[in-house]
């Protein structure tokens, strides 16, 4: 193995839980400033997580944002060792080749954990958008691509898929996106913030259960379907 292959994880006798951020960055998030309510809500996420001493040793988090193009803004850290970017809003929406993308680096960081021996919590992909899908639109092949292996991999447990609507978001696109039972949620105005204490506080929990145990969270904002979660 050469040195670039080799990736140090930190806290190797922890079980990890592995979190994707999947952000539209699209040149509508300049309205009504929700870029910079975003900046300062995955800010938020990290300092509410770091205060808990199990969750801040098996969260690993990794941001990929779509505007402009996909990018892999961090990969796959400790939350100590996570900088929260300082996001700029621009471009389109190819949500589609974001989730591809966010599906790639998961696989990776799985085979990471496996070589390390680490055990890890089911995955969550947590996407948050304000819009609709640019790169793909219903019933095109890479439509059809994108759901299969968002409904097929979330049936077959190789991880969660939260979607979020926010301001303009199109959520009878994104309800077809997310996996059947879990419906996602249309975030109230400027409730960034608010959201990301929600997702530090389930990672918390998911962090502190026992391996496969079924962990039940608060329901965001007065939404059914994401009471009950498995974590393995």
């Amino acid at each position: 193995m050469t040195l670039e292959e080799m990736v140090e994880i930190a806290h190797p006798q922890q079980p990890h839980c592995p979190t994707i951020l999947l952000l539209d960055i699209s040149g509508s998030m300049t309205i009504g400033d929700k870029i910079s309510q975003l900046n300062s809500g995955i800010k938020a996420f990290k300092e509410e997580i770091e205060t808990d001493d199990l969750a801040r040793k098996r969260v690993d988090i990794a941001v990929i944002t779509f505007g402009k193009k996909v990018e892999v803004v961090s990969d796959f850290t400790s939350v100590e060792d996570f900088n929260p970017p300082e996001l700029v809003a621009d471009g389109l929406t190819p949500m589609g080749d974001a989730i591809k993308k966010s599906l790639e680096i998961l696989e990776s960081r799985k085979e990471e954990y496996k070589k390390e021996g680490i055990d890890y919590y089911r995955p969550w992909i947590f996407l948050i958008t304000d819009g609709e899908p640019t790169d793909m639109e219903e019933g095109d092949e890479k439509w059809e691509e994108v759901i299969s292996a968002i409904h097929t991999g979330e049936k077959d447990g190789k991880f969660l898929f939260f979607g979020v609507g926010v301001d303009s978001a199109d959520m009878e696109t994104l309800k077809k996106i997310s996996p059947p039972g879990r419906t996602p949620i249309k975030l109230k105005e400027n409730h960034f913030k608010e959201m990301f204490m929600w997702l530090s506080k389930s990672q918390a929990k998911v962090s502190a259960s026992n391996m496969g145990e079924q962990v039940i969270l608060d329901d965001p904002l007065g939404m059914n379907g994401w009471g009950e979660i498995p974590t393995i």
